[in-house]
C-alpha cells in the first residue's frame, strides 16, 4: 500500500487502518483468530491500528490486540481512544486530567507497550475545559508516553476551538480528527473535512461502509438484520433513505465491476483530506474481501454518479452512535424558562 502523511506529524501511514471494535466480546472472541486477522493485516502492507478502551468491551480489545503485537509493535503506528466510561464511577471516563493520567497508563499496560502513537480524544466533552484536556496531553507527549494526540467526532467549531487553544496556551494541539464518513454519511464534507485540510490534521474515518449497509446484504424490503447492528444502531439499520440508495449503488458497482464493498471503500479513501479508512473485519475472511480492493480507484465519472445518488455534504440521516450536541439533545438547552417567556 502506498503510504500517506497522517497530517503533519511526519508519521506515514496506510490508507487503510485496522480497526479492532470486533475484537472481544462484541464481535470476535478468539484472541488466536483476532491475532490472525492482525498479522494479515500487517503482512499486507496495513501499519496503521486504532482501538479504544472502551473496546471488547471495557479494555478486552486492547488486552487481545497486545497480545498480537509482541515481537511486532515497532512495526505499527498504535492509536487508541480515551473519554468512554470505563465503569460506575463517575470519574471513570471523560476528559478530565484526573482520568486521562489514569487512562493513559491502563492502556499502555493492557496493550503491553511503553508508548502509544496516537492517543485520542474518543468524544466531546462539553463539561471540560479542552485547555484541562491539552494540558494533561501535553504532558504525556513530554514525558514520551504519547508521540501524539488527537480527537473523535467533533464538530468544526470544536477542532477550530481546540487548534486556538493550544497555540495561545502553547499546548500540543490534536493533529488528527476522526469522524463517520462514507457515501450515506458526507456531512464531514461541509466542514470538518475543509477544517482539517486547513490546519494539516491527518483524518482516519470510521464506518466507511455505514455500519454494514454498504456491504449489498442489506436491501430494501428485505429481512431485518439480526445481529449487533440493530442494538446499536437501529434507525440506522432501518432507513429507508439510507436503504433507497443502496439500491441505487448497487448497479452503479456492477457496472465498473466492483462489488459494492470495494465501491465504498475507494470512494472514502478518495477524497483528499482523508488520510486513512478505518476497516473493522470481525473475521479473517471479511479482512481478505476488504485486502482485495485495496487498490480500487474510481475514476471521475464514477465519482459524478456517486454524487448524483447521494449529493456532496449530505448525510442521508445521522448514526444512532454518532455525538448529539447537548443544545440538540436536551430540550432545556434551547428553551427560556416559561416565566422568562410570558414575560415577554
Amino acid at each position: 500500500m502506498r503510504m500517506r502523511d497522517l497530517g503533519r506529524t511526519g508519521i506515514r501511514v496506510s490508507p487503510y487502518c485496522l480497526g479492532t471494535m470486533m475484537f472481544g466480546q462484541a464481535g470476535n472472541p478468539d484472541p488466536q483468530d483476532c491475532a490472525r486477522i492482525v498479522h494479515r493485516a500487517l503482512d499486507a502492507g496495513i501499519n496503521f491500528i486504532d482501538t479504544a478502551d472502551v473496546y471488547g468491551p471495557h479494555g478486552l480489545s486492547e488486552e487481545i490486540l497486545g497480545a498480537a503485537l509482541k515481537g511486532r509493535r515497532d512495526d505499527v503506528v498504535l492509536a487508541t481512544k480515551f473519554n468512554g466510561s470505563m465503569g460506575e464511577d463517575p470519574n471513570r471516563g471523560g476528559s478530565s486530567r484526573r482520568w486521562v493520567v489514569t487512562a493513559v497508563e491502563d492502556s499502555l499496560r493492557r496493550l503491553g507497550t511503553d508508548h502509544i502513537d496516537l492517543y485520542q480524544v474518543h468524544h466531546p466533552d462539553p463539561r471540560t475545559d479542552v485547555e484541562e484536556t491539552l494540558s494533561a496531553l501535553t504532558d504525556l507527549v513530554r514525558s514520551g508516553k504519547v508521540r501524539a494526540i488527537g480527537s473523535s467526532n467533533l464538530p468544526a467549531s470544536d477542532i477550530v476551538e481546540a487548534q486556538w487553544v493550544a497555540e495561545r496556551r502553547g499546548l500540543q494541539r490534536f493533529r488528527t480528527e476522526q469522524p463517520t464518513y462514507s457515501i450515506l454519511n458526507r456531512g464531514i464534507e461541509r466542514e470538518v473535512l475543509p477544517v482539517c485540510q486547513r490546519y494539516g490534521m491527518g483524518v482516519l474515518v470510521w464506518s466507511p461502509l455505514s455500519m454494514g449497509l454498504l456491504t449489498g446484504r442489506y436491501r430494501k424490503g428485505g429481512p431485518e438484520p439480526r445481529n449487533a447492528r440493530m442494538h446499536w444502531v437501529p434507525r440506522h439499520m432501518t432507513d429507508e433513505r439510507k436503504l433507497a440508495a443502496v439500491e441505487e449503488l448497487i448497479p452503479l458497482a456492477d457496472q465498473a465491476g466492483l462489488s459494492l464493498t470495494h465501491l465504498a471503500m475507494a470512494f472514502a479513501v478518495a477524497h483528499p483530506g482523508v488520510t486513512s479508512a478505518i476497516i473493522g473485519p470481525r473475521t479473517p475472511q471479511q479482512l481478505e474481501d476488504l485486502l482485495a480492493g485495496a487498490e480500487v480507484t474510481l475514476d471521475d465519472e464514477l465519482l459524478d454518479r456517486i454524487d448524483r445518488v447521494v449529493a456532496p455534504g449530505t448525510d442521508l440521516g445521522p448514526l444512532d452512535v454518532s455525538h448529539v450536541p447537548p443544545a440538540v439533545e436536551h430540550a432545556a438547552l434551547r428553551r427560556r424558562p416559561v416565566a422568562e417567556r410570558a414575560a415577554a
